[in-house]
């Protein structure tokens, strides 16, 4: 599969089959991640894979009710808990040094795309679920002093074809010319 084509055809999924994905594939997936680029190489990620059933339904008792994604983490494979590092991506000697802290949030962002795009050249369904109590999550998983939980990412098989997505934005409703506003 062409990037592009990736791209334009990954879909969040939130229904799976039985079929198992083995640990083969999930190390595939972390591989993609691991490959991001990130803040100063900070490489800031963590990922807490999560198979244990009693476990995936704790993690998933800590989502939001009404969060679209319960159904589909109980009958994931795995949940891939994704965490990072806090006070390092964006910061010089622990201070932050742009104007938007929790820069790891972007670094995740990078590594979790990989990721999930990854899993869709595979013929594997993923959606990235950030509706829930991450103090409570960080507490399931063990997550020490100086991370955080930032998402979870079921993972499973699709048990349908991914429909055809939602309409884009043309680009001239986003990208501008030297200066907002201006046509590109």
């Amino acid at each position: 599969m062409e990037l592009g084509e990736a791209i334009g055809k990954r879909r969040s999924v939130r229904k799976f089959s039985e079929s198992v994905v083995t640990d083969k594939e999930i190390r595939q997936l972390l591989e993609a991640a691991r490959f991001a680029p990130s803040w100063a190489n900070t490489q800031v990620w963590e990922f807490v894979v999560v198979r244990d059933r009693e476990l995936i339904e704790k993690v998933t008792a800590t989502y939001v009710d009404r969060n679209p994604a319960t159904k589909c983490s109980l009958a994931a494979s795995a949940l891939l808990v994704a965490c990072a590092k806090t006070g390092v991506s964006g910061c010089y000697g622990g201070q932050d040094v742009t104007k938007f802290p929790n820069w790891f949030m972007f670094d995740l962002g990078i590594a979790v795309q990989n990721l999930c795009l990854t899993a869709h050249e595979l013929g594997l369904g993923t959606v990235v679920v950030g509706f829930l109590d991450h103090d409570a999550c960080r507490e399931i998983v063990g997550l020490p002093e100086g991370y955080e939980v930032v998402a979870v990412l079921p993972v499973g098989r699709p048990a349908t074809e991914p429909k055809q997505g939602p309409s884009r934005k043309e680009l001239k409703e986003f990208v501008h010319l030297n200066r907002f506003g201006n046509a590109f």
